[in-house]
């Protein structure tokens, strides 16, 4: 499979050296652990520097889709559940879907400079400071999950919405912007101390954690997300379609 940077487009180097790995690893070989060229050939073959190189594979790393090992070389993740959603919606508008009116019992709003992870993926410099939305969520009189976000500063988000309303209904409406695709990684943990607390659950119990990584339209990152859901009160399913060859 050839691939190719256009340097005289517009869309920066790491950008499109990421999209590019994104469809080379559909690859049937990559699906079944080959390795990755190395970044000196890879780099080579693309005209890009390897710290360009590395920009784009650390993306890919960070989520989850890519797993890299020193001495050993970058190879497609098994870990974790991807997809792409044909109807998107906000936790709200599952509910909804459900029959389930959703109760806000908490909500924290504050400006902060995030870990490593988020501020690689909205491509920020070290210290720079993102709006961090914090929700404890559920039905009436039972909350059973807790969602930590991060969104893109180039969005343009005050920290005034009202989010009363479904996130993505919010960010489509005021910012014209759609959510439209997500990779989400889902992991059973014991949950830290002060979610265990928010969730009213003993510190033994079973958590289903998702990090959910949401772009728009354009492939452009816009939320960073983190979900801490009651093992006992919540089934995440993940419909397939098998197209025929």
């Amino acid at each position: 499979m050839k691939i190719q940077i256009d340097h005289n487009s517009s869309t920066p180097l790491h950008i499109q050296a990421e999209m590019l790995l994104r469809e080379l690893i559909k690859k049937k070989e990559y699906q079944e652990g080959k390795l990755l060229p190395n970044e000196v050939e890879l780099s080579a073959q693309l005209r890009i520097s390897r710290n360009t190189l590395r920009h784009a594979i650390a993306k890919l790393v960070n989520e989850g889709i890519l797993s890299r090992k020193k001495g050993f070389g970058t190879t497609v993740s098994t870990k974790g559940v991807f997809g792409r959603a044909k109807n998107w919606l906000s936790f709200s508008q599952e509910m909804k879907a459900l029959g389930i009116s959703v109760h806000n019992f908490e909500l924290h709003l504050s400006w902060v400079v995030p870990e490593k992870a988020v501020l690689s993926f909205f491509d920020l410099k070290p210290e720079s400071r993102v709006l961090c939305l914090e929700r404890l969520r559920g039905k009436e009189n039972f909350p059973f999950v807790y969602f930590i976000s991060y969104f893109n500063p180039s969005i343009g988000m005050s920290g005034n919405e009202d989010f009363s309303k479904p996130l993505y209904e919010i960010l489509d409406e005021k910012y014209s912007v759609k959510a439209s695709l997500s990779y989400e990684e889902l992991t059973a943990i014991k949950a830290p101390s002060h979610i265990c607390k928010k969730l009213n659950i003993a510190s033994d119990d079973p958590v289903l954690f998702r990090k959910r990584l949401v772009y728009d339209e354009n492939k452009h990152p816009i939320e960073f997300n983190y979900g801490y859901y009651r093992g006992d009160s919540f089934v995440y399913t993940v419909e397939s379609e098998r197209k025929s060859t």
